[in-house]
């Protein structure tokens, strides 16, 4: 079982999970989307870690939700296409993170941009559910997510509270 997750808390009937309805907005791998950026309908892109981020450039308006992939708690390339698509490409739009998602990670996702999460893993969905994430208060980096200056120290900033 996978639940979206959102700042907000779980979303029922998302119109982007996967599912066999006809009518249902599709999530397209990037050729698929390159191909299908000449269509009116909404659709969206799932990222693979090694696929090019800057191909979508062109077609950020036309996007609807970018879904980035974790295929291994270890693997955080997504976590650079999520800035790259925020700081970089001014991308407005729903990012989801997708694959091997985990409640150690969502504080970060949260901070690099990301606005759902696709979640299968029971804990983590059972943290989530009760809006109660992990994480350290005071971060030494600017992130997308923009939080408040800390106190005594210029270059440390506060973390923003969810909820």
């Amino acid at each position: 079982m996978t639940v979206i997750w959102t700042k907000i808390g779980i979303v029922e009937n998302d119109p982007w999970a996967a599912g066999d309805a006809e009518e249902a907005p599709k999530l397209l791998p990037l050729a698929d989307a390159l191909a299908h950026a000449q269509d009116n309908a909404p659709f969206g892109v799932v990222l693979q870690p090694a696929d090019d981020v800057m191909a979508l450039a062109p077609l950020l308006d036309q996007v609807a939700i970018i879904a980035l992939s974790f295929p291994a708690f270890s693997d955080g390339r997504a976590f650079s296409q999520a800035a790259l698509l925020r700081q970089r490409l001014g991308y407005t739009g729903e990012l989801r993170a997708v694959g091997a998602v985990l409640l150690d990670q969502v504080p970060l996702m949260l901070r690099t941009g990301f606005d759902s999460f696709a979640v299968s893993h029971a804990p983590t969905i059972a943290r989530l559910t009760e809006n109660w994430l992990p994480g350290i208060d005071l971060h030494y980096q600017p992130a997308v997510d923009r939080t408040e200056q800390g106190q005594g120290y210029s270059w440390r900033r506060t973390a923003r509270v969810i909820g």
